[in-house]
């Protein structure tokens, strides 16, 4: 191909209406370069950074907080409760019970050694029997005597008896008489012995004064326990029971507030032992007089509600109440402070902190609790949420947690 023919290939521009652009394309790749940075900044803005947040903890409470006019610290006490030991000293050689054993009132719970004092009250039982034969003699011989009494009286009328054997017949009777006299006294003195023998045996042995439940074993098989415990080494109780059903609080009210408080108040008691429960009471007794050194009085709640695990000298806090706890008021509720509540849209909502980020989580309320508002599906208790969120707050945002003031 010759020259000519390749010139005539050449694209003229002025014909073409081509205009070379002048910084287009590079205005074009610096926008989108800009826009992608804003992106990348905008999402590093919400990874990285770090939002200073309030937090509280969603409570399980129980409405009765809300009209609770004074609490107060104690312990449960039974009303009802003994130290039992033997009525005389000896060597204890058996026990049948142990810490937690329930016991009926007047059961066996240990026996001292008693050879001796049963050897007395069997040798008091013989001494009985022998009265009671020496008696069935005596009125065999008052039966006799009695006979020939009359037998001689008839002959000494009709003249074939002497006086003198009359004499003798009615002397026989008079001392057959006094005989049998002797003999029942006899017998009640033996009576007597066999029953002070009776008790000296059931000294030794160990009853329980009441139905209740084994506290404490205090002397163990081989001891000597003895009523006072002035021995060395003696033990001066061997169990100590007490009766569960008559458990109480007592607790310590302070001098300022007792006019606060009054006989026959509802109360509600929570034990540190449990709790995840609570216990109606009601005010038994303000003890009449006060502590100086604590400046308080005594007063003892009785329960209305039992239950197996309230034990003797547990913890227990007492709340007096304003009226009557309801049936429906009775079980625990969830609740948070109204201000960590957000509504958006219409729905209402809480941040609750996971993994050091606010999660934004739907919630259902019911009713307001005193400050608190009750939240019946979304969070549980125990919980750590956000309170007074800003608007500005986001889902998935970093936050670092400062606790409520």
């Amino acid at each position: 191909m010759s020259e000519t023919d390749l010139s005539r290939l050449a694209i003229d521009k002025k014909t073409t209406g081509y205009k070379q652009p002048r910084g287009g394309r590079k205005l074009i790749v610096a926008g989108s370069v800009i826009l992608v940075l804003a992106v990348l900044i905008a999402s590093a803005v919400k990874v990285f950074s770090v939002a200073t947040v309030e937090t509280v903890t969603v409570s399980q409470i129980y409405p009765s907080q809300s009209f609770t006019i004074l609490n107060a610290s104690g312990y449960v006490v039974a009303q009802r409760k003994a130290a039992v030991a033997p009525k005389t000293t000896g060597q204890l050689e058996w026990l049948g019970v142990e810490e937690g054993s329930h016991v009926q009132g007047g059961q066996l719970l240990a026996r001292l050694e008693n050879r001796d004092v049963t050897a007395g009250r069997d040798n008091a039982a013989a001494a009985v029997a022998t009265a009671r034969a020496s008696l069935e003699q005596a009125r065999a011989e008052l039966l006799d005597a009695d006979r020939a009494f009359g037998r001689a009286k008839q002959l000494v009328e009709s003249g074939v008896l002497s006086r003198a054997d009359f004499d003798t017949a009615e002397a026989r009777l008079s001392r057959a008489k006094a005989a049998e006299k002797g003999a029942v006294s006899t017998i009640a003195s033996a009576e007597a012995n066999l029953a002070a023998a009776k008790a000296a045996v059931e000294y030794t042995m160990i009853r329980a004064p009441f139905d209740g439940v084994v506290l404490t074993k205090n002397a163990d098989v081989g001891d000597i326990v003895t009523p006072i415990g002035a021995a060395a080494n003696a033990k001066a109780a061997v169990v100590t029971i007490a009766d569960l059903g008559s458990v109480q609080v007592e607790a310590d009210v302070s001098e300022s507030n007792l006019a606060k408080i009054k006989v026959g108040q509802p109360c509600e008691i929570q034990l540190d032992a449990l709790p995840d429960a609570r216990f109606r009471g009601l005010l038994q007794t303000i003890v009449p007089t006060a502590d100086r050194s604590k400046a308080s009085v005594m007063v003892k709640v009785r329960f209305l509600d039992t239950a197996p695990g309230i034990l003797p000298e547990m913890s227990a806090k007492v709340a007096f109440l304003e009226r009557e706890v309801k049936p429906a008021e009775q079980r625990p509720r969830i609740a948070v402070p109204k201000e960590a509540i957000r509504e958006r849209g219409g729905v209402k909502k809480l941040f609750i902190l996971k993994d050091g980020r606010a999660k934004e989580v739907v919630i259902t309320i019911g009713e307001p609790i005193g400050d608190l508002i009750e939240v019946l599906k979304g969070v549980t208790a125990g919980e750590l949420l956000v309170n007074r969120p800003s608007d500005k707050l986001g889902d998935g945002v970093k936050v670092k947690a400062v606790e409520k003031k």
